[in-house]
């Protein structure tokens, strides 16, 4: 087996038939950690989010902290509920996309897609950095490798989903339990201890935060903007709720049940979990700012232009449990859950990407599923742009936080108010029966009540995040979005070219020329021309281009000493170039016979090692990629294998020989 074909076996796991793929559908047990990740994850770090936007303002509106996180309980609520009808109407996998474009336009379809994608980037962005942050909280000598980290997680995480979503659901599902049930006891037992008088204190409760000059008195406008710009902080807990929707083929059947199920379950996890954390955030008395502002933390420690802090959850769990077991175990699963949480991107993008490609609105390569039956070309793309963003934004969850969730509110917006005319057409039919027309109100109420709640934190969201990094993403979504109709209008547009209508017949060509190209007479050049002779063309000649006239004579002559039955046609090169008089000579022969064939053999032979291709030039590529510009013209590569290539994957063709570089017909 080649050294290539090994190492992909090693990574990937032996290829898997395609009728197997019912295998690799997922019971709820294993559905919740691999498409809730994302959403359990996002409350490590929501809680931090509103509270890094409060403390701005230094510790006096850090009362607001409860009203804003139950707005933001309130709001997962509608859109879990929302989602739930969603996943029953929908079942094939679309999500937002699929009912946007069904019930609002293709238009609505593309912009939800667009929305969706970025968000999958940003999810994986995110969840990877916001992972590194926990880690770097428990060894903070890592500190200066945060970047590198984080691109090390996103291949690793690359290469585990290369292997199926099965296989990587297994491995995820430890952490993801474990983190539910570390969160759920560090809750619990630091309510209890509040309950019996021994409240936990985090360490920084005793430290100031120096407010900046522009928040020191905040009022009217100001104060309500200040206040919403928190709460839509606190809005990236409802990230990767809509991954359940647009995953729902991977579940077992009943697929519907299965995934609103898992959709309920994973909506009263994250709710629990928030609500603990930030409970025990404001009984500990957290302080946390923003990377940027640690200077204005008077009582941090450490070097305030060098060091981090410990996040949120980090502190809560020092706090509840000493900087024992128990505070490394939290720390190590909840570093493991941010970043396995981008699992449910990898599992989401390629799902979108394919159904997207088999719309024409993205290449139709994302359609194709690799050797264990996933997209892998979706897994690759996904990964390589998520490492670049990291790269970009230094790995800072701050920064890359605002450009997260104005994608993710979108979608939710549009897929909401598709549902709400998605109920509204099926109550006009006339056999909907009583008892069903109610189910469908009430459906109905529900989301209209999510489109509406959604579309208000979208401006919302908009508005308090453009000036921090939000433009960006109002700027890639619009640019995508041209993208994939540029591309949906050229699959159209060859699609109807190419179209056959049925009384269509096949025209016969009036007659086949066949062009043999040469360079010197050797076994690829005779080859080529017993292989143009067996095809029996009208007429047949062979072609050389004149580089050094001393060896085109030499050529001719041994060309007639042998006999060789073909004329040999020699084109005139003063500027040594080789494509032009090839394609010259043949749109000389086109346009003499408008209806002929022209059939054009270029002999070349084989090499069998990468590090030999590199020693011959590559004009023959060029010569083809110019001839298939040509009307009526046929190419016909042949082939003359050497000893090394045997058995070896064939390398790239080249046909010019040693010392008369850039002839046809030779090596």
């Amino acid at each position: 087996m080649p050294a290539t074909d090994l190492l992909k076996r090693v990574v990937l796991g032996r290829a898997l038939r395609s009728d197997r793929a019912s295998e690799q559908e997922l019971p709820k047990t294993l559905a919740l950690p691999i498409f809730a990740s994302d959403p359990l994850s996002s409350v490590a770090y929501a809680t931090q989010e509103v509270l890094v936007v409060l403390t701005l303002a230094g510790t006096a509106y850090l009362f607001l902290t409860p009203y804003l996180a139950a707005g933001v309980f309130l709001l997962l609520t509608i859109v879990v509920l929302s989602y739930r009808q969603l996943v029953h109407a929908y079942p094939s996998g679309g999500g937002d996309y699929e009912v946007a474009n069904v019930n609002l336009g293709p238009a609505a379809g593309v912009t939800v897609a667009s929305a969706l994608l970025v968000d999958y980037v940003m999810t994986v962005a995110v969840s990877i950095s916001a992972g590194v942050d926990n880690m770097l909280s428990a060894v903070p000598s890592l500190v200066p490798h945060r970047v590198l980290l984080a691109v090390v997680f996103i291949a690793l995480l690359a290469a585990l989903n290369l292997r199926g979503v099965k296989e990587s659901g297994k491995l995820f599902a430890v952490p993801t339990y474990g983190f539910v049930v570390g969160i759920v006891v560090m809750i619990a037992w630091g309510l209890a201890r509040t309950a019996f008088g021994s409240t936990p204190e985090a360490e920084s409760a005793t430290w100031f935060i120096r407010p900046e000059d522009n928040h020191s008195q905040l009022a009217g406008l100001a104060l309500l903007f200040f206040v919403l710009r928190a709460f839509s902080s606190g809005c990236t807990a409802l990230t990767g709720v809509e991954a359940i929707a647009n995953g729902v083929p991977a579940f077992r059947k009943p697929k519907s049940k299965n995934a609103a199920s898992t959709l309920a379950l994973m909506g009263g996890i994250a709710m629990t979990m928030f609500v603990g954390i930030t409970a025990l955030a404001l009984i500990t008395k957290v302080r946390y700012v923003e990377p940027a502002n640690l200077c204005n933390l008077v009582g941090f420690p450490g070097d305030c232009t060098v060091d981090a802090q410990k996040t949120v959850i980090a502190q809560v769990a020092t706090a509840v449990f000493g900087q024992g077991p128990m505070f490394y175990y939290i720390a190590t699963v909840t570093a493991l859950i941010l970043i396995l949480a981008a699992n449910t991107a990898f599992n989401g993008f390629p799902l979108l990407g394919s159904i997207l490609a088999k719309d024409r609105f993205l290449p139709r390569q994302l359609h194709n599923r690799g050797d264990r039956l996933v997209y892998s070309n979706g897994v690759l793309l996904l990964a390589i742009t998520a490492g670049v963003l990291v790269v970009a934004f230094h790995a800072d969850v701050t920064r890359l936080i605002q450009l997260y969730i104005i994608g993710v509110f979108t979608s939710f917006t549009f897929g909401q108010t598709g549902m709400v005319r998605h109920w509204t057409r099926l109550l006009r039919a006339s056999d909907v029966t009583p008892q069903q027309r109610g189910q469908m109100r009430r459906s109905r109420a529900i989301n209209f009540t999510g489109a509406v709640a959604t579309g208000l934190v979208l401006v919302i969201v908009t508005v308090t995040k453009f000036t921090h990094g939000a433009w960006i993403v109002l700027v890639a979504m619009p640019v995508l979005y041209v993208l994939m109709r540029g591309i949906n209008r050229h699959y159209t547009n060859v699609s109807a070219e190419l179209a056959v209508s049925d009384d269509e017949t096949v025209v016969l060509p009036s007659r086949n020329h066949a062009v043999v190209l040469v360079s010197k007479i050797h076994g690829p050049t005779l080859k080529a021309l017993a292989a143009a002779k067996a095809t029996r063309p009208h007429d047949l000649t062979a072609v050389t281009v004149a580089v050094d006239d001393e060896e085109s004579r030499a050529l001719q002559a041994e060309w007639d000493r042998r006999g060789i039955d073909v004329p040999l046609v020699i084109l005139a090169s003063p500027y040594r170039e080789i494509t032009k008089p090839v394609l010259d000579h043949i749109r000389s022969i086109g346009l003499k016979s408008p209806r002929d064939v022209i059939s054009v053999y270029i002999p070349e032979y084989v090499v069998g090692h990468w590090w030999e291709q590199l020693l011959h030039n590559q004009s023959a590529l060029r010569l083809k990629g110019r001839l298939l510009y040509q009307p009526n013209v046929m190419v016909t590569s042949v082939p003359y294998q050497l000893h090394s290539s045997v058995g070896r994957v064939p390398g790239d063709e080249d046909w010019s020989a040693p010392g008369s570089a850039r002839r046809p017909g030779g090596t």
